[in-house]
């Protein structure tokens, strides 16, 4: 069946064209990392770098940083090519972004662009400024680079299977974000049989605190901020965002008691809290009372934070979950006993404070979930390698040369 390209004009283009659309079938694909993805990025970092607005977004900033040229050469040194073969991306990827997290499109074109993929992206709905800048950034960088228009296509429409089945058509890979609703949706817009798919589903991230450890740090405000950044920057509802704090070490209460103290008092100065966030915290927590009698709702000077200590980490508190401050929290001593939560295919990110080794029992029970353990205050870092998904082996094919 030939693509239906009338449905185009449905489509709004931030960037791209309905005639560049119809092209993307003959577009050449490059070889990864290919030099002039490079000089094209670090052309848009600068942009971003150069924009004040910009500045005023600190997303936008950390992604301007990842896409300098001394980032992707680290990128490429780690990641790139270790054999005698030849390397190509797929040819076209379609990309469909999260809804809620306003720069995840930009990390995802990326991806594609380094891979060697022209790329067509489905950008939020919804109107992040985020979206704007990156891409007014990349729009300008372009009549400086016309050789990568054919691969940067950038739209917005909305819940349209028709679209959806046209871009799916012509696609060598679909790298599908934001659910597993989105997920679901997408995956009734068939693929060609020799394309692939890659999914990022619901997931969840917990934090994983010793208390010896963090009362040992001397500068607890950075922590507080970095602890802002992976969870109220995006109202927890970023699959990287910790909603469950485990505590281990011997001075738990006397940790908590500091931590939380602290982040209040950020919380307080940074976020912009809405009564109704209060609210639908306050009804999570008596929901997940109910289901679970022993739990506790811990004590505090607002519902600006919320607090339920839960006698057991499992699975099922997800099934309660809430977000813009809402916290599970677990007294653990044997870090198997976060098996339950972590043997969940949703169990994406460990969040931690103290010896990351701590965490190797546990994966190497060989739990279905836990696909990133990394610092408090770096979940959010994207990377090449995300969900347990090795993205230039993916979106890459492999000619062998025998």
């Amino acid at each position: 069946m030939q693509p239906n390209f009338d449905l185009l004009n449905k489509v709004t283009y931030l960037i791209g064209s309905a005639e560049l659309t119809v092209q993307l079938p003959d577009v050449p694909a490059k070889q990864p990392f290919d030099e002039s993805i490079l000089k094209f990025l670090n052309d848009v970092s600068g942009k971003l770098m150069g924009n004040r607005v910009s500045k005023t977004y600190p997303d936008v900033i950390t992604f301007a940083f990842w896409i300098r040229k001394a980032s992707v050469l680290r990128m490429k040194e780690r990641l790139g090519k270790k054999d005698d073969a030849f390397h190509l991306g797929r040819g076209v990827a379609f990309h469909i972004a999260p809804s809620n997290v306003p720069v995840n499109f930009a990390y995802s074109l990326v991806a594609g662009l380094l891979t060697g993929n022209a790329n067509v992206v489905r950008v939020p709905g919804r109107d992040f400024p985020q979206v704007g800048i990156i891409a007014e950034a990349i729009k300008s960088v372009l009549e400086q680079h016309e050789e990568m228009r054919a691969y940067i296509q950038l739209v917005r429409y909305g819940r349209d299977k028709d679209i959806n089945d046209l871009f799916s058509s012509i696609a060598d890979v679909r790298i599908v974000w934001g659910g597993d609703r989105t997920v679901a949706e997408l995956r009734e817009s068939p693929l060609p049989p020799r394309s692939g798919e890659i999914t990022f589903a619901d997931r969840y991230s917990l934090a994983v605190i010793d208390s010896d450890s963090y009362l040992n740090i001397e500068d607890k405000e950075r922590v507080a901020d970095d602890f802002y950044n992976d969870t109220f920057f995006t109202d927890q509802n970023a699959c990287t965002s910790p909603r469950i704090v485990v505590w281990t070490g011997n001075r738990t209460e006397e940790a908590k008691k500091v931590f939380w103290e602290t982040e209040h008092r950020l919380v307080e100065k940074k976020y912009a809290f809405q009564p109704i966030q209060g609210i639908n915290k306050l009804t999570s927590s008596y929901l997940i009372a109910a289901a679970e009698p022993e739990v506790k709702i811990e004590e505090g000077p607002d519902n600006r934070i919320v607090r339920v200590r839960v006698l057991e980490a499992t699975e099922r508190l997800m099934d309660y979950r809430d977000n813009s401050g809402y916290f599970y929290e677990y007294d653990c001593r044997d870090i198997l006993e976060i098996k339950g939560i972590c043997n969940d295919k949703r169990c994406q990110t460990i969040a931690y404070i103290g010896d990351k080794k701590t965490v190797l029992p546990l994966i190497e029970t060989g739990v279905k979930g836990i696909d990133r353990v990394v610092p408090i205050g770096k979940t959010m870092d994207f990377d090449l390698i995300w969900d347990g998904y090795n993205l230039p082996a993916f979106l890459t094919r492999t000619v062998v040369l025998a």
